[in-house]
């Protein structure tokens, strides 16, 4: 019998950290952090990193261990999750992954084995360059030829996400569909239960608009200012929601006004992207997000 493994995801600001925590409360668990942002160092304030006390004791995995000078793949974040996901089994605890990461928790779920190819750097430079003069679009448009199937989940703004079909193709001659197809045929090792929390769309665009606010209140400039100070390179760390408009506005691209709205604004944008690519986990049970904590806890272990 393949041991059981808890998965919560959902779009950003729905209340997953705390729901994980009253999880493993209640049932003995650890976490592992499914965050792609998270992940960093010194990234504090504008990932919504979870804070010690908000743990309440809890045993968090995969959260603030990776400089923001280093690269980490899906394929690093899938051995370092099972690998998180082993030790808490051999402590007689249960696993539960929280996050906002499809891709990641995709990994998991399916068992997708990602290709870590090495990146080729001129290629990379090359299709920014192209998206930095000739416009995202023709990139989008290229991508969509080469793999429809999965520009389908991907938006025509996701510039990250557009170079990463047209590098798989390049530098594999498959693309990224065909590779996912091909890894799934792997056995699964665990029992995933996957659960994902709903909130109506304008109550949680006001969470959202409202934490923004509070992590301007918190000192996201300042962090973006300290980090910029301590590292010279930064492969994907800066790219992240809130970190490339705070830059922009630090180098006087955008007024401190123009920022907080370009933040609010992608942030919304993201929860709805996150929000589509959970829905299509079709073995995801949704949670209502208006419900208390202790509700749906009981939900989840009925």
């Amino acid at each position: 019998m393949k041991p059981t493994v808890y998965v919560i995801g959902g779009p950003t600001a729905s209340g997953k950290s705390k729901l994980a925590v009253e999880l493993a409360k209640k049932i003995n668990g650890e976490i592992i952090s499914a965050d792609s942002m998270q992940i960093y160092k010194d990234m504090n304030i504008g990932t919504a990193k979870i804070t010690n006390q908000e743990m309440q004791g809890i045993k968090h995995y995969l959260i603030d261990f990776i400089s923001p000078e280093q690269r980490y793949s899906v394929s690093s974040f899938k051995k370092d999750a099972e690998d998180a996901i082993e030790k808490i089994l051999s402590n007689g605890k249960t696993p539960i992954i929280v996050g906002g990461t499809g891709l990641y928790i995709d990994s998991l779920i399916y068992g997708i084995e990602f290709q870590d190819e090495k990146i080729d750097t001129k290629y990379r430079e090359k299709l920014n360059k192209i998206a930095e003069i000739e416009g995202l679009e023709k990139l989008y448009k290229k991508a969509q030829k080469i793999d429809p199937e999965a520009m389908a989940k991907i938006s025509a703004n996701d510039r990250k996400r557009i170079i990463r079909v047209l590098e798989i193709y390049h530098k594999t001659g498959k693309t990224k569909t065909e590779q996912e197809k091909e890894s799934r045929k792997n056995e699964v090792k665990y029992n995933y239960k996957v659960f994902a929390i709903t909130i109506p769309r304008e109550k949680l665009y006001e969470r959202i608009n409202k934490r923004v606010d509070q992590m301007l209140e918190q000192g996201l400039i300042e962090e973006v200012e300290k980090i910029l100070e301590k590292y010279s390179y930064f492969p994907t760390a800066m790219q992240g929601l809130g970190y490339k408009e705070v830059i922009e506005y630090l180098e006087n691209k955008i007024t401190k006004e123009e920022m907080i709205e370009k933040i609010k604004k992608e942030t919304r944008h993201y929860a709805k992207r996150q929000i589509t690519w959970f829905k299509k986990n079709k073995e995801t049970i949704w949670l209502d997000g208006e419900k208390t904590t202790e509700e749906n806890v009981y939900l989840m272990t009925i």
